[in-house]
């Protein structure tokens, strides 16, 4: 596995395969070539199908700013090694080809190419598995937190502060915004809404209501393009940060402690990224939230005091179910069902947590079969219910529309 680094990554919302992704692929070739007049970017699978939804086009054309470049929407083509894949041309004045390259937004911000995908590039963990990470804690009588140190150095906390401010700092944005979402659907931010509720509500449904407006804040964030942190994807960004914040106002926990449960939370989001994949394109929105899912969970029970079998159970719930999770973004934004989605798996990790920490932590089914199992029933996918937005709710809810326009004609 790579470092952490390359799963909690800071940037612009709204979407890291289809935002970030494209963005950090199209730098690297303007920097490759200063010579070029001009460049054209071919986008294939699913960067054709929701990238105008997803801003991809405004993100390259950032990146090659002030040189023109022309963008081709190749909706029909699936290249073989990943959907979510461009091709990069550099011109020069006179039209001709100097270079190209075909990249691949593979998730979570991540760039591969023909020759780096399907592996990690900078492996720093000695282990593959969780089970390995557990038979290995267990020898060392070592936390997963400290398994994470001994791996990536002491210096890793200094980023992990970095990570948890910006997640803080996403929160409180989105619970300070009202409004509209950019984009066709007009949809209202709701963050603020919960948050007054929350305030105004029975003791308990206070908590529940604080955890759906963080999350929201932060969901709410990322849809309208703003800078929020990769946990394990832009559209899946809010329900790891939502229930480290009502832990810690819970249980009054310093900032240490909870960037120790990011540190936790990162081991089965990078698994999950490694063995399988978090890419909604490649395996459906199971890969996004209930990565994120799994990851919260994890957080949650170690900061109730759960040992690593059960912080191990817990997240291996999160994700097991949300097995079959289609991602079918209505209009190709990142809104609906991905915001509330966010606010509900926030919900459900906390229940993860909770039953996990009751159990003896023996489970039948380990975190890495819950892995593998996604990534066959992501490959088992219809095409039309990964992140294309023409299946599930994005199909029905634009039929809906069609007709209601035809009954007031």
């Amino acid at each position: 596995m790579e470092s952490l680094k390359e799963l909690y990554k800071i940037g612009m919302g709204p979407s890291s395969s289809h935002t970030m992704g494209p963005r950090k692929a199209a730098d690297a070739f303007n920097r490759a070539y200063p010579q070029a007049e001009s460049f054209k970017t071919v986008l294939y699978g699913s960067l054709a199908a929701t990238g105008k939804g997803h801003l991809t086009d405004f993100a390259i054309k950032e990146a090659f700013y002030p040189k023109p470049v022309e963008i081709e929407w190749d909706y029909t083509t699936l290249m073989p090694k990943h959907p979510n894949a461009l091709k990069l041309q550099a011109l020069d004045k006179a039209g001709h080809l100097l270079g190209e390259q075909v990249a691949y937004s593979v998730g979570g911000g991540d760039i591969r190419t023909d020759d780096t995908i399907g592996r990690a590039i900078n492996n720093i963990y000695p282990h593959s598995s969780m089970a390995a990470i557990l038979d290995y804690t267990s020898q060392k009588r070592m936390l997963l937190w400290e398994y994470v140190e001994e791996c990536e150095g002491p210096e890793i906390w200094e980023y992990l502060t970095k990570v948890w401010t910006t997640m803080k700092h996403t929160m409180n944005r989105g619970l300070e915004k009202r409004g509209v979402l950019p984009g066709s659907l007009n949809l209202e931010r709701k963050a603020r809404r919960y948050l007054y509720k929350a305030e105004n509500s029975p003791r308990y449904l206070r908590r529940m209501n604080n955890l759906f407006s963080y999350a929201l804040a932060c969901a709410e964030e990322n849809a309208s393009g703003g800078i929020v942190v990769t946990a394990p994807t832009c559209g899946s960004c809010g329900v790891v940060p939502a229930v480290c914040r009502l832990i810690q106002e819970i249980c009054e926990f310093e900032d240490n402690t909870i960037i120790r449960a990011l540190a936790t939370a990162s081991l089965f989001g990078n698994l999950a990224k490694s063995n399988a994949s978090i890419s909604g394109a490649e395996v459906g929105c199971q890969g996004e939230v209930g990565v994120a899912c799994a990851m919260a969970a994890a957080a949650t029970c170690q900061l109730e005091g759960g040992d690593n079998q059960r912080i191990a159970y817990a997240a291996e719930m999160g994700l097991e179910h949300h097995l079959g999770l289609t991602c079918d973004p209505v209009d190709g934004l990142v809104q609906i069902p991905c915001i509330e989605r966010n606010a509900l798996a926030a919900s459900r990790a906390l229940d993860c947590a909770t039953y996990a920490l009751m159990s003896d932590g023996e489970h039948r089914i380990s975190y890495d079969d819950v892995l593998a199992t996604m990534m066959q029933t992501g490959l088992d996918m219809n095409n039309d219910y990964r992140e294309t937005s023409r299946g599930g709710l994005a199909r029905f809810f634009k039929e809906k529309v069609l007709r209601l326009k035809g009954d007031k004609k």
